[in-house]
């Protein structure tokens, strides 16, 4: 989607509601880094990135247990559960050294919160540690809501967790749309019957979506005079 030229329209929508990790910001090496601390504690040998990134995007204990059977290493429920334990000890003690906005991202999700457009964020991240990283970002106080997956009655891809978002920023009967990277962000917003639209970056490039729902700029939300019409 490319910034349209012409007189200033009204922003399609009156909220946005985002995707956290891989969406605004790419978290993934102080992820792997959490990960890597506790494949060290039981002697294991440490991951890249890359290869922790694969995982990401369904919360810690799927992130664990996944990783862990890719490696043959043990991923029984015992094991599972110390490992969730530690990584997120490990994670609450360096929860933003390493993370970073992708390109643009700081400074069109302040134009949207200067335009007017009450945000929210919907994340498989745990509530806790979503806030922690908004606040050390300095971001926290565009967003009015934040539900992580630990305060949601079921996480993403359910469309209860994107749904919880919307209720408690009150938006039913508003225009709203979800903004993520992956295949989970996809199914999730297509559950709750909302307007999706994919990041170029993270994940985004891979995902199959219509060329006016693929975002170069999230300010571009607040252009686009093409929007689905909610009722």
């Amino acid at each position: 989607m490319s910034q349209q030229d012409g007189p200033e329209r009204e922003p399609p929508y009156k909220a946005l509601v985002f995707d956290l990790d891989g969406t605004l910001i790419n978290s993934a090496p102080d992820i792997a880094a959490a990960v890597n601390k506790v494949l060290e504690a039981h002697g294991w040998p440490v991951q890249s990135v890359a290869f922790v990134e694969e995982f990401i995007g369904f919360g810690p204990r799927r992130l664990l247990h996944d990783l862990l059977a890719a490696l043959d290493l043990p991923s029984d429920d015992r094991t599972v559960d110390k490992a969730v334990r530690d990584y997120l000890a490990n994670y609450q003690q360096e929860p933003a050294q390493r993370t970073l906005f992708y390109p643009h991202v700081r400074e069109d999700l302040q134009a949207l919160h200067t335009a007017g457009l009450r945000l929210g964020i919907c994340t498989n991240k745990p509530q806790e540690l979503s806030l922690k990283v908004l606040e050390i970002l300095g971001v926290a106080p565009f967003f009015e809501v934040v539900v992580g997956a630990d305060t949601a009655p079921v996480c993403k891809p359910h469309p209860s967790h994107l749904l919880a978002v919307v209720e408690k920023m009150d938006l039913n009967g508003d225009s709203w749309a979800y903004v993520g990277d992956t295949k989970v962000d996809q199914a999730t917003a297509e559950a709750a019957g909302a307007p999706f639209y994919a990041v170029s970056w993270g994940c985004g490039a891979e995902l199959s979506v219509e060329p006016h729902r693929r975002l170069d700029r999230l300010i571009d939300l607040a252009r686009n005079p093409d929007r689905d019409e909610r009722t």
